[in-house]
């Protein structure tokens, strides 16, 4: 019974479930976090998609009475039908791409560099888009997005491929882009993060089951629940948060972030690259 070692993987799931949701690059903060409590390593990569599950399932619970009802109507309800097929629609070009440039970018884009600068770049985007573009709100509820608007926002989501993008920034901020409002472009975030992280996690396991054995299920079970905690925590405030506030904050966090990961670089602290 290794403690120390269950410390970090609670700490890590806490990471995760606070970052996850939030447009500000979960990848990022746990490679800065593993670094600094020295857990790194193949299995720990395969661990940090692994408990993106954790926070799913935070995600599935406070969404339970919506989930539930879309599938006792599926074969009846048009508005089930459509919500059920606009999640599919802006799932699918996730796993297209991810499938066809996920190892390429991976060998290529994971750089200090690549990391830094999407921190910034999406911090600066998001200024424009909250402060200078103002776009239109034409949705502002997810039941009444189309299959169109879900294949933009999947598009968008694509983005995230890119280490450092963020998958909930480049959701939400593309969503706001493609006249949906910022809450409704939030809830859809949610609802699209649950075949895709739950995908991501499920081919990660399959993928790398080499590296794992049984005695590896207590540090697995100790992140998927600190990060299903700190996600349901998350998640619940920043539902109240959307609906009076904008992203402007999170901006300036991701520039300044993406400065510190300059920093962490070049003075050697943390192993961006590996």
């Amino acid at each position: 019974m290794d403690i120390a070692l269950w410390i970090k993987a609670a700490l890590m799931g806490i990471v995760e479930g606070l970052t996850e949701f939030l447009p500000i690059s979960s990848t990022g903060h746990l490679i800065l976090a593993g670094s600094l409590l020295d857990f790194t390593g193949e299995k720990v990569k395969v661990f940090e998609i692994a408990i993106q599950t954790g926070a799913i399932f935070a995600v599935i619970l406070i969404y339970w009475p919506r989930l539930a009802a879309t599938a006792a109507g599926l074969t009846t309800s048009r508005q089930a039908q459509r919500f059920v097929l606009n999640v599919g629609v802006g799932f699918l070009p996730a796993v297209v791409l991810g499938l066809a440039f996920g190892n390429a970018i991976k060998a290529h884009l994971f750089t200090p560099l690549v990391v830094a600068s999407t921190f910034i770049l999406g911090g600066f985007v998001i200024l424009w888009v909250e402060r200078r573009l103002q776009p239109a709100v034409r949705i502002t509820s997810i039941d009444e997005m189309t299959a169109a608007d879900a294949l933009k926002v999947g598009l968008a989501q694509c983005l995230a491929l890119v280490p450092g993008t963020s998958r909930s920034g480049a959701t939400i901020i593309g969503g706001m882009l493609f006249g949906l409002s910022r809450q409704a472009a939030t809830e859809y975030t949610f609802f699209l993060a649950i075949p895709t992280l739950v995908g991501a996690g499920a081919y990660s396991l399959v993928k790398e089951r080499a590296l794992l054995s049984l005695a590896d299920a207590p540090l697995f079970a100790i992140g998927l629940a600190t990060s299903f905690l700190s996600a349901w925590l998350c998640v619940r405030w920043l539902l109240r948060y959307v609906s009076t506030h904008d992203f402007v904050p999170f901006a300036w966090y991701r520039i300044a972030f993406g400065l510190l990961v300059l920093l962490t670089d070049w003075a050697g602290w943390v192993a961006w690259s590996e």
